[in-house]
């Protein structure tokens, strides 16, 4: 039997399409992560699609790129949970952020970008950038670590709270 060349190329890609995973910042249903809505109870940020979003804002600043900490990432859902939990915003629910930062790793200085009402990563991005005061820490040439979360609240007005936490 002789199969055509096209067939055995067509056969060969549907086999391997089973096997891969969804690109980075790229949900399984092709959709990125970035668009992703984050508004039902398990839905989380993509924290490498964050992570590319910020890092390539900043280095076309020519700051540094980001690279997403454990201990950040657990600092930032513990503080859009408390958030959540109050059913508003603050930085200082739980403390300061350098408070609640202080022993859990090595740094010197950090920021922390909070917000409530984005339904998506390119919602909550195209909102820090458009304030002074969150863009301010997102292009902060000391900062090198992140760590982002939401928490989502669906009897909330907001539905969805947000944190950002950069340190050095």
């Amino acid at each position: 039997m002789l199969i055509r060349p096209l067939a055995l190329i067509s056969l060969c890609a549907a086999a391997l399409a089973g096997c891969s995973s969804a690109p980075i910042g790229f949900t399984m249903s092709g959709e990125p992560g970035f668009y992703k809505k984050l508004t039902a109870e398990a839905a989380k940020v993509d924290e490498a699609a964050a992570r590319d979003m910020i890092s390539i804002y900043r280095t076309n600043q020519g700051l540094s790129a980001l690279k997403i900490d454990p201990a950040l990432m657990r600092a930032a859902q513990e503080q859009a949970l408390a958030m959540a939990r109050a059913d508003r915003m603050s930085h200082d629910i739980g403390g300061s952020l350098m408070s609640r930062l202080h022993g859990q790793l090595d740094h010197t200085r950090g920021v922390e970008n909070i917000s409530a009402g984005y339904h998506t990563l390119a919602e909550a991005f195209s909102g820090w950038r458009d304030s002074p005061a969150h863009n301010k820490n997102m292009l902060n040439p000391q900062m090198r670590r992140m760590g982002i979360a939401t928490a989502y609240v669906p009897q909330s007005k907001y539905k969805v709270y947000w944190a950002l936490i950069l340190t050095d």
